[in-house]
């Protein structure tokens, strides 16, 4: 009986076999995108370093602390470009985070019915996919007049601190940062609001078994344990901050001035790139432009790699 069952059995050693080909195959595969990613980045940074290489050897580091910018002098210097562009996404930061973070919360948990809970998170996921020129124009007719006698009124009130000393015109660097804010604001919002329904229930319901308040449960329990994937969404935001084109260029006002105050107009790298690159004939300017491209390139690749230091370093606290 026994021999009659065991000659009847599949044979473990092909089906065992098969599959570890398939595995193995699986793995090769998986290597292999992993390396050809890496090599598409080392060729982007290649071909953007040697189109740089002019501006490079002409310039060296001081460029990074250069505010010049005079395409007929070809004296080009890159600090304009990089304040602009860290102070806006910064300003995006500011405002983004909480509206984000509470947006999250409130879709997340059962503060309002279910059909509405869906309905926000719909509409500020549908944000995301509004072409970033459309925003731009929606900034120049829409959020610059609403928001220019709000700058007027800072001015007016908070002239003596340095951030609100000019009066503004219209664009600024204000406007840059909210316009800013509301392009990142679904990718902080959609990313943290997933990890927070990620979060096991049996831990919402265990703290308010022990006579925790609901806003005692989300910000002990809930805001804790989703950290990391917040850290996350934040720093995904701030990388498509930096790198934001067309909208920021439309609302910044383009000036190439260094000004502590932001009510003043000011630019980014990724906007005089968009301004200039198309009429850029000189072999110098060119390579200007392209330092700065690989100054947004490294700031873009700095920001990955604090994020994965800071989620793990979150991830490792809990």
């Amino acid at each position: 009986m026994s021999s009659s069952l065991s000659s009847r059995s599949p044979s473990p050693s092909i089906t065992d076999g098969n599959t570890a080909w398939l595995d193995r195959g699986f793995a090769w595969v998986l290597q292999a995108v992993a390396l050809a990613s890496i090599g598409v980045l080392l060729w982007m940074g290649w071909v953007i370093f040697k189109s740089a290489a002019p501006a490079i050897q002409a310039f060296g580091l001081g460029f990074l602390s250069r505010q010049e910018w005079d395409v007929n002098q070809l004296q080009f210097g890159a600090l304009t470009y990089i304040y602009g562009t860290l102070v806006s996404s910064f300003i995006a930061l500011l405002f983004a985070v909480p509206v984000g973070i509470t947006v999250a919360i409130v879709t997340s948990e059962k503060f309002l019915p279910a059909v509405v809970r869906s309905l926000l998170g719909f509409l500020v996921e549908l944000i995301a996919s509004i072409p970033s020129v459309i925003i731009g124009f929606w900034g120049i007719f829409v959020l610059i007049p609403f928001m220019k006698p709000i700058q007027l009124w800072l001015h007016q009130q908070f002239g003596w601190i340095p951030f609100f000393s000019t009066e503004t015109f219209g664009p600024s660097l204000l406007v840059a940062g909210t316009i800013l804010a509301v392009m990142i604001l679904p990718t902080i919002a959609a990313i943290s609001r997933d990890v927070m329904t990620s979060i096991p229930q049996e831990l919402r319901t265990a703290s308010m078994s022990l006579g925790a308040t609901r806003w005692e449960m989300i910000f002990t329990i809930l805001l804790p344990a989703s950290a990391s994937g917040i850290v996350g969404a934040v720093i995904l935001a701030l990388g498509r901050a930096l790198g934001e084109t067309m909208a920021v260029t439309m609302v910044i006002g383009n000036s190439d001035q260094v000004s502590l105050s932001l009510l003043d107009a000011s630019n980014t790298i990724p906007a005089i790139l968009a301004n200039q690159f198309p009429e850029a004939l000189d072999e110098l300017h060119i390579g200007a432009l392209m330092y700065l491209a690989l100054i947004l390139f490294a700031l873009t690749l700095i920001v990955n790699i604090i994020a994965t230091v800071l989620v793990k370093i979150v991830s490792f606290k809990r």
